[in-house]
């Protein structure tokens, strides 16, 4: 082996050994933080835990936390995060979690802002942990728990209408189930009440980065109008996505109309062609989702009960006026970016006086 040749060698070796240091340092130092972080909001359960009971046995009030918050700046001025605000936010962590050691929740593994922000917009402990666990899964930071909390994830996650758990094994079909949504929030859009498919889908398609944070983690866009050109004639699906975890095409047709039972042989052909001519021997089953105005509930169930194929359908809602020029609609911004855009120009005239 000449030395030209014994040199890449070990260059290529270095860059392996280098990438595999690097990953574990990052892996370590994830577990620090949460480490650092558990053991936080286990002090922070504890003080709220001695506060409760101080308040309830002996009569303590207000003025005494704020009288121990100056306490603790000036006892321990190197430690924060003791404010009254938050020594109040401590009790009212222990006397939200009380029942079951802290550490077994996992709340002890997000961060303080997370929690106050779950103690603060929920009030049952069923939603609040289950969006607890959904944001250690998918890393939510606080913008992204405010706005999934705000859009009612809880009651949408896994609430559309499907046959999975007939069509696709029982480790699939969970997954598969909990990914889709029933209604999915699409207010970024705005059009008229008598929108097309077309409208919708270029609304859709326009504000893609909207779209694919409502249809949640995982989902890649392939395409729009997908053409499948077979028996001498081109078909088009509306719109093609793949899904990561799931390792399978998602197949989204749009109807601006209600659910229609016909509606299901047409998703049902298109799912037979996608997996004859796109789907990857390592892919899954192709997956297909009817997203519709309005639907019947049981008439979905019907229409979908004996089909093959795993299906679903759910409703969509949008921002909907009595009528709108063609070259506005699913273009106009949403009430909350106009709001967003006034009070930065308010900003700006408070700085200026």
């Amino acid at each position: 082996m000449n030395a030209k040749k014994q040199e890449l060698i070990n260059i290529a070796d270095y860059k392996a050994l280098l990438s595999t240091i690097q990953k574990r340092i990052q892996e370590s130092q994830l577990k620090a933080i949460l480490a650092v972080n558990s053991e936080l909001v286990l002090l922070y359960w504890e003080i709220g835990k001695m506060l409760s009971e101080k308040m309830q046995d002996e009569g303590w009030g207000a003025k005494t936390i704020d009288k121990l918050a100056k306490d603790l700046s000036s006892g321990v001025p190197n430690a924060s995060g003791f404010s009254a605000r938050n020594l109040r936010y401590m009790r009212r962590f222990f006397e939200t979690y009380r029942d079951v050691p802290i550490l077994q929740r996992p709340v002890a593994k997000l961060p303080w802002g997370h929690n106050v922000i779950l103690m603060e917009k929920l009030k049952s402990n069923d939603q609040r942990l289950w969006y607890a666990d959904q944001a250690i899964e998918n890393g939510w930071s606080r913008p992204m728990l405010i706005l999934w909390i705000e859009s009612d994830l809880y009651s949408r996650q896994g609430k559309a209408i499907t046959n999975f758990k007939d069509t696709m094994p029982n480790i699939d079909s969970d997954l598969a189930e909990q990914t889709l949504k029933d209604p999915y929030n699409f207010s970024f859009l705005t059009l008229d009440k008598k929108h097309r498919e077309q409208d919708l889908e270029q609304g859709l398609v326009d504000h893609i980065q909207k779209f694919l944070l409502e249809l949640g983690q995982g989902f890649a866009f392939v395409g729009r109008q997908v053409k499948l050109d077979f028996g001498g004639k081109d078909y088009q699906i509306d719109l093609l996505f793949y899904h990561l975890k799931l390792r399978s095409f998602v197949i989204i047709e749009l109807k601006a109309t209600e659910f229609d039972p016909r509606d299901v042989g047409q998703i049902n052909f298109y799912l037979s062609a996608v997996d004859d001519l796109l789907r990857h021997p390592g892919d899954n089953p192709s997956i297909g989702l009817i997203l519709c105005k309005t639907k019947d509930n049981f008439t979905a169930e019907y229409a979908i009960r004996d089909i093959k194929k795993p299906i679903g359908v759910a409703e969509y809602e949008i921002q909907m006026v009595e009528s709108l020029p063609k070259n506005l609609k699913g273009s106009l911004p949403t009430i909350e970016e106009i709001e967003a855009e006034l009070g930065s120009e308010n900003d700006v005239k408070e700085t200026l006086k």
